[in-house]
């Protein structure tokens, strides 16, 4: 087994275009992984950790890719995420598994829309962190610019352990401010590191530069505060223990930079990675103890049970990742305590079914190494374990769940079919292998139409999912118009008092409930809140839960445009039952007649998603961009220009937004791009309700389409 200390697990996560795979391209190549570099769009073959043929052809990363690298005494398993937010769940559920992380920036674009979700993602799983400023050779690049964005937009304190030495096309080296010395990249392919003294022209800057880092470190260290008060030099060493501890308690961020392209300042971020990021030893893991029976007056957390991190403990590792593949399932897997041996059975805490582990391997992009046992800190491949992202698996004698990992909800839907009959079940065993490897894809049938749909996070998403269907499975297929996944939502308050009752002689069923139901705020986190008021024993407790559950199952389908209804409060006040008559089954009768009732009544509203959206155009361009959102009822949140280039962010409902790309295109001349995440629900107009509801109606029967639409 490796020693722990030493072991770091890290994960590249940036906007999109920002370098990220590049920069996976020099961290193999520098250490010794691969022998040659290639280039995200080459034409030798496209980037290492790209392996996938659609992410070669398109420049893009799509899945998460790992690897494991040797850097001095050092063991980095890296993890290369994708940029596009389509893509986020193999971010998110890559952060979960992850000690320390990355944070790459570019030198002009700066904190961009994708690097917010991004950092969004690393605070929530606690994940510390370096940022690294890439493309300091592009024209406009502006390293301080983005060090105070990082400090203005993602609210960290960011502490530059680096001074550029020149930029642009003039990017010489850097200056480390921890060692005071000057650094270059020499040879063909950057891989000889030549440290000098500090030129004259940049020495009172790099003065300046490290006494502003001492100074924010001293406010996490009164030692370094005294020495600093006495003018006392502060050792290397004592430095780099300071900004580890800083990192580590996530109280700053250490902002280094480079060119992944041009090769220069990679080596040392990789050996800041060694001094600055954690190793497994650092990371507290909480894991829920399902066998702990739970004492009344106990504390909320009194199941939570801190991991070892000890081989010899039994072992505790979580799936956060699954292929299928031709040959069976392969899962990702990360190691927190114990061993996991080849051979050996373990058990799947959710399933309660213990698995065997016979081949276990350990992942270079596609390739992969037999290994017959792994450790504590480790990130491997286990081949043909059936199970889902986010199971947790157990040795002997404990039986733990590790925190689950964060899904969002996808927001667009499609229907799909194959154009041949005898595609039919190739197209549902692709299906069926995608639903089950990513989480944000959902497959579902209309039972009206009986139409076969997919959802997902973007057109983007869609789209690669119908390509690969297409090469994977030599299956053409018929795709539908895209369509919103709009939510139904409850805008007035409605009292109940609900009495199912059949009883025409023999056992008869009786169930009697009253209360009232109440919009919950917009924008709340919960989208249903059930609340059990009822005092006395009017209803008896065993009959509380199916009153719940009938009600939520009236919720999956709302009476407006059969969309999920979302946004209900429901205190059940009162009620009364019968001794022979009543039982779970009417009470949950009694609870989905009632909540159907309750909706006729709520004057529902249609929640449509608000997409985040951030748009770059030539300056010349700007002012008709943003008449153009304001068209498609969008938000203009904010503008900015930065060496000629407009930043429009902007909040724009995702049905104005099909075909967005093509006329964004003819506004600027082929010049604008943008980028596009989900940002929340907000209630639809009702001059727009009614026409949504109207072609919803039509989608399913034409008939309809001209009844008059109610809930006005």
């Amino acid at each position: 087994m490796s020693d722990l200390a030493k072991v770091r697990n890290i994960g590249i996560s940036a906007h999109i275009d920002s370098g990220k795979t590049t920069l996976s391209e020099r961290i193999l190549f520098y250490s010794g992984r691969i022998h040659m570099m290639h280039e995200v769009k080459g034409r030798d073959g496209g980037a290492t950790m790209d392996h996938m043929e659609l992410e070669r052809e398109k420049g893009i990363t799509i899945t998460a890719a790992a690897t494991q690298v040797q850097w001095g005494d050092y063991t980095v398993n890296l993890i290369d995420t994708p940029g596009h937010v389509d893509f986020t769940v193999e971010v998110e559920r890559s952060l979960r598994v992850l000690d320390g992380a990355v944070l790459v920036l570019c030198a002009v674009g700066g904190v961009q829309s994708q690097s917010l979700t991004v950092d969004r993602q690393m605070k929530r799983y606690r994940i510390p962190r370096i940022a690294f400023i890439n493309k300091m050779d592009r024209v406009g690049a502006n390293p301080f610019k983005v060090t105070q964005q990082i400090k203005e937009k993602l609210h960290v304190t960011p502490v530059p352990i680096q001074l550029p030495m020149g930029a642009e096309s003039d990017f010489a080296g850097v200056i480390d401010l921890v060692t005071m010395q000057a650094i270059y990249f020499d040879g063909e392919d950057g891989e000889t590191t030549r440290r000098e003294a500090i030129p004259e022209g940049y020495a009172e800057q790099a003065s300046t530069a490290r006494q502003e880092m001492l100074e924010t470190l001293s406010l996490f260290d009164d030692e370094l505060m005294e020495a600093l008060l006495e003018e006392r030099e502060v050792s290397v060493e004592k430095i780099r223990v300071l900004i580890r501890e800083a990192t580590l308690s996530q109280e700053i961020t250490p902002v280094m930079m480079g060119t992944a392209y041009r090769n220069k300042g990679v080596q040392e971020l990789l050996d800041a990675v060694g001094y600055y990021l954690p190793s497994p030893l650092d990371r507290t893991v909480l894991v829920t103890n399902i066998d702990h029976k739970k004492v009344e007056g106990e504390a909320e957390d009194a199941a939570k049970v801190t991991l070892t991190k000890s081989d010899k403990d039994p072992l505790v590792c979580m799936a956060f990742k699954t292929v299928v593949e031709q040959f069976g399932q392969l899962t990702f897997m990360r190691i927190y305590q114990g061993s996991m041996v080849k051979g050996d059975s373990y058990t799947n805490t959710r399933t309660g079914k213990r698995q065997r582990f016979g081949r276990i391997v350990r992942m270079h992009a596609n390739d992969r190494k037999d290994i017959d046992i792994a450790g504590p800190g480790d990130i491997v491949a286990a081949v043909g374990v059936e199970c889902a992202s986010g199971d947790t698996y157990c040795g002997e004698h404990v039986n733990y769940a590790l925190e689950s990992i964060f899904i969002p909800e996808p927001v667009i839907r499609l229907s799909i079919e194959a154009a041949e009959r005898d595609g039919a079940d190739k197209l549902s065993k692709a299906l069926e292998r995608f639903r089950r490897e990513d989480p944000t894809f959902h497959v579902e049938s209309d039972p009206e139409t009986g139409e076969t749909l997919i959802a997902g996070m973007g057109q983007l998403h869609l789209e690669i999912y119908t390509e690969r269907i297409k090469r994977e499975y030599k299956v053409e297929c018929i795709v539908g118009e895209p369509k919103v996944a709009y939510k139904e939502t409850p805008t007035k308050g409605v009292a109940f008092n609900y009495k199912h009752k059949k009883q025409t002689g023999g056992s008869g069923q009786y169930a009697h409930i009253v209360g009232k139901m109440t919009p919950l705020p917009e924008g709340s986190a919960e989208t249903y809140v059930f609340l059990n008021e009822v005092t006395q024993g009017r209803i008896p407790k065993e009959y509380i839960k199916p009153v719940d559950d009938g009600m939520q199952l009236s919720l999956v389908k709302g009476p407006l445009c059969e969309c999920e209804v979302v946004g209900v409060q429901i205190e059940l006040e009162d009620g009364s039952y019968h001794d022979v008559d009543s039982s779970e089954m009417a009470f949950r009768i009694c609870g989905q007649s009632a909540m159907r009732e309750i909706l006729k009544d709520a004057h529902l509203g249609l929640l449509e998603p608000i997409m985040k959206l951030e748009v770059e155009v030539p300056e010349e361009y700007q002012g008709g961009v943003c008449g153009h959102l304001s068209s498609k009822r969008g938000l203009i949140t904010e503008t900015s220009t930065n060496m000629g280039i407009g930043i429009i962010n902007a909040e724009v409902p995702l049905a104005e937004m099909f075909d967005y790309a093509n006329e964004l295109r003819s506004m600027t001349q082929g010049k604008g791009g943008f980028t596009m995440e989900f940002c929340k629900y907000k209630l639809l107009p009702r001059s727009l309700q009614d026409d949504v509801v109207e072609r919803r109606r039509a989608d399913k029967d034409p008939k309809k389409a001209k009844q008059l639409v109610g809930a006005k």
